[in-house]
């Protein structure tokens, strides 16, 4: 797919360049290409053996054993490594491999042992939400294609939609109403789904209007159903005046409800917030609003 830098490896594995460098001169793991000026380079099949490689090293193998091993049996061992609580960042590790390699198989059989002995709403926070930050990293370095992602958000989707139904509780005796939604144009929705697990598993009443939401439209369900909170995640490429516009007019349009925002674009700018506008710097700030008796 695509030609790296070491400092590329380095981003997506975690590895030091220098300890990549090191590890190419005393034990020949990789073989990059070198420009006329000695710059390194490196394809798709050194970068996948370089987060195996990464990946059994972070758990305790030596690199001096790794480096004596077949590249079949490297891949072998990555999948036979198992879940320990401390063991976060392996999974992953592994989660990048599984996806790089279109392996639907591995990619499922990690999210459901972690599930099986963590539970859904653990796994979603400590394991698939940092990975999805880090592929946020390999789109930047051109790592990911549009297939590889479609692949992982689908496969990660299919979870939350049986997490959905399999976990909800009746409505709480003194139940809020949240309105859920994507802004037209936005269309990574991950997170709002989690959301809508989050909320529905304990109890809340949920109004799931999806991706790509136009104003007039959530308008609509809100003057009709009055909701106590409209909640919503930015994550797209947006000019900060184009957010601070998105906000005020939430602001004038939705009326007598709590506006909660999250997601990178109204995180990361400076943004002015009326008054009925509050921001979630995660998902557990969200139990806040959710009445508990």
């Amino acid at each position: 797919m695509g030609t790296y830098s070491i400092r590329d490896l380095e981003n997506i594995s975690g590895i030091q360049a220098h300890t990549i460098r090191a590890w190419e001169q005393r034990y020949s793991i990789l073989k990059p290409k070198r420009s006329d000026t000695n710059i390194r380079s490196y394809d798709d099949v050194e970068l996948k053996l370089l987060l195996n490689i990464a990946l059994l090293n972070n758990s305790g193998v030596k690199i001096s054993k790794i480096a004596k091993l077949h590249d079949s049996i490297i891949i072998d061992q990555v999948k036979s490594i198992q879940f320990n609580e401390d063991a976060y960042p392996l999974q992953i590790q592994s989660l990048t491999i599984a996806m790089l390699n279109l392996d639907e198989e591995h990619f499922d059989n990690i999210l459901e042992d972690n599930i099986d002995l963590l539970g859904f709403e653990t796994v979603m926070i400590n394991i698939i939400y940092p990975f999805l930050k880090k592929i946020g990293i390999l789109w930047i370095t051109d790592t990911v294609g549009p297939a590889q992602e479609h692949f992982m958000i689908n496969l990660i989707r299919q979870k939350l939609l049986v997490a959905i139904e399999k976990d909800k509780k009746p409505l709480h005796k003194n139940h809020k109403t949240f309105v859920l939604y994507l802004p037209e144009g936005e269309f990574h929705e991950i997170s709002l789904m989690f959301t809508n697990y989050f909320l529905r598993s304990r109890g809340q009443k949920v109004i799931y209007l999806g991706q790509s939401l136009p104003m007039i439209d959530l308008k609509f369900v809100c003057d009709l159903h009055k909701p106590d909170f409209v909640f919503s995640v930015l994550t797209s490429s947006i000019q900060q005046f184009e957010i601070q516009n998105y906000v005020d007019k939430l602001a004038l349009e939705i009326n007598n409800t709590q506006i909660l925002l999250t997601g990178y674009q109204v995180l990361s700018q400076s943004i002015r917030l009326p008054s009925k506008i509050k921001t979630l710097n995660d998902i557990n700030a969200l139990l806040e609003y959710i009445p508990l008796n």
